[in-house]
């Protein structure tokens, strides 16, 4: 028999709020908790935790919980933790919606689930194994078959079988459809204890228990996940397999049954049942029905995830209409009414909501502002993101006139919340409608094309680079002036990168033909003609990045 875990290594249970839990060996590494990837527990849809939240660090022989300067603070047995604190057995820290939990490797009453290393001998005096396929003598798996076998025969058993299959076949929310399962198992061998487990990425999850302190032999668990094998121990004091481990000592089980949660092509979890006192050692009988109820179970559980998923994505598809109706009434309604000025812009997202924004602001001193940018990556997360900052450029445009100052500003807060993995690209220009001078801020966007009435063409390019990594950035803004019959046309690279089905890209040469081409029209019609023929080059291949334009073009007032 293997070592146990020593003081030196002791274990966490983690707790999530949907009810699973896990366990880890504090191995002497440094553990952190957060929402980013690069954590070993990492939690991304816990929308209170921080980044980086928590940090368990071992100094001197003594592990040490840090809070990494959460925004929402982390808690330690009530009280919030402050600087680094030394961790006891039993203390407990809550991080969001994580609870950890310090275990005590010399008490284990109130862990629910450990595994620890022990051989497991084949020749064990009072063991048994069953397999599916033996039990039900088929190569299907159910009720039907398993009582048409010979391996179930007590009326007892039927019964059981019975009542399980028809309390299985009820809908029921995943959690108790887990707690149904174990209860219809412990009774139908009579046993005192049990636990029910899924399979999450190679990684056993507590989904059920009834009693605690399990400490479950890792060779019986890969014995019944691995070998898809259901196994019995009759007498665990005195059997072969296990009577030398501490482990049945402490815990004075004497007869076990672990089974596979199996379908007909995979395993997904694994009851298991014991009994500390031995009023009626299990049978193979028990162990054949136990067997049975697994696979049913597995299948049950396997039909409720399908439905649970399905019933997520109608709710997902009914949320995007309503945040693609959202982000439509955030786009500009029709053309602002500008004196010298036609301006108008069309976007179209390549999913149902995008990351592509245009508006027009209205700043003070009378000034005009025309504003383009592309939120990094696509669909919903883009969207809230393009919202955000949709919301500070209305805020900062009460009362900020300088567009230096107003780029720096909404970087500045952007930044504050922008997630690791996320940036913005933005386009400002600001007008004065009476005299066509503009100031301009670009930050990473495509250049737009300043598009003169003789046909000769400028890029903007001043400003600084994208929204949302450096916080601290300062931004400059350059001027220009936009004759009677001039053109300005911005633009997101949906536009530029889109690719049709001979996979070419329609790059900015032909785009920009077609913009000088249509360059004399007004600013409504050359947009719907130039996206038209983008359509065209397109043909039946899908966009793969939303598409913005918008144009803006001097007149004489």
């Amino acid at each position: 028999m293997h070592p146990q875990s020593s003081p030196a290594h002791p274990e966490i249970a983690i707790h999530l709020q949907d009810g699973t839990t896990r366990t880890l060996v504090l191995d002497g590494r440094r553990v952190t908790l957060g929402r980013s990837s690069d954590n070993e527990l990492s939690y991304p849809d816990d929308p209170v935790l921080s980044r980086h939240h928590l940090a368990l660090e071992l100094h001197d022989g003594l592990w040490f919980a840090v809070d990494l300067g959460s925004k929402n603070g982390t808690v330690i047995n009530g009280q919030r933790l402050n600087g680094r604190q030394h961790l006891r057995p039993g203390d407990r820290l809550v991080a969001g919606r994580v609870t950890i939990i310090l275990q005590d490797p010399l008490n284990t009453a109130d862990q629910t689930l450990v595994f620890v290393d022990e051989d497991l001998d084949s020749d064990g005096s009072s063991s048994f194994s069953a397999r599916l396929d033996d039990v039900v003598s088929s190569t299907e798996s159910g009720l039907d078959v398993a009582l048409a076998s010979s391996a179930i025969t007590a009326a007892g058993q039927v019964q059981a079988l019975l009542d399980a299959g028809r309390e299985l076949a009820e809908h029921r929310p995943l959690p108790e459809l887990f707690r149904v399962i174990l209860r219809l198992a412990t009774e139908a061998v009579g046993a005192q204890r049990g636990v029910l487990m899924t399979l999450e990425e190679g990684e056993l999850i507590i989904r059920a228990n009834l009693g605690e302190g399990f400490r479950i032999s890792n060779a019986v668990r890969d014995k019944v996940l691995n070998e898809r094998t259901s196994l019995l121990v009759q007498d665990a004091r005195s059997d072969a397999l296990l009577k030398s481990s501490m482990t049945i000592v402490q815990q004075k089980v004497r007869s076990l049954i672990a089974a596979p949660l199996q379908t007909s092509d995979q395993v997904i979890g694994l009851l298991y049942v014991d009994s500390p006192n031995i009023v009626r050692p299990f049978t193979s009988d028990d162990l054949n029905m136990l067997t049975v109820m697994a696979n049913i179970a597995a299948i049950r559980i396997e039909h409720a995830r399908l439905i649970e998923v399905e019933q997520a994505e109608r709710m997902m598809a009914k949320e995007l209409e309503q945040a693609a109706e959202i982000q439509r009434n955030l786009l500009p309604k029709g053309q602002p009414a500008v004196s010298g000025l036609d301006v108008a812009g069309h976007s179209i997202p390549c999913r149902m909501v995008g990351g592509d924004y245009f508006d027009y602001v209205t700043l003070p001193g009378g000034k005009f502002g025309v504003i383009v940018a592309d939120v990094a990556g696509k669909g919903l997360p883009a969207a809230m993101l393009m919202s955000s900052m949709q919301a500070r450029v209305q805020i900062l445009s009460e009362d900020t006139e300088d567009l230096a100052e107003f780029v720096t500003r909404l970087n500045r807060g952007i930044a504050a919340n922008c997630p690791g993995n996320r940036f913005i690209t933005f386009f400002m220009v600001v007008f004065d409608p009476a005299t066509g001078n503009f100031s301009y801020c670009n930050a990473g966007h495509n250049p737009p094309f300043l598009i003169r009435a003789s046909g000769q063409v400028e890029r903007l390019l001043d400003g600084g680079p994208v929204l949302g990594i450096l916080r601290t950035m300062n931004y400059t803004a350059a001027t220009g002036r936009l004759e009677n019959g001039d053109v300005l046309a911005m633009f997101s690279d949906g536009v530029t990168e889109a690719r049709n089905d001979a996979d070419e890209e329609y790059d900015e040469g032909p785009f920009l033909e077609e913009l000088i081409a249509h360059r004399q029209q007004p600013a409504k019609t050359m947009v719907i003609d130039v996206h038209d023929a983008l359509e065209r080059f397109l043909g039946s291949a899908p966009a793969n990045d939303d598409i913005t334009l918008v144009v803006v073009r001097r007149h004489a007032a």
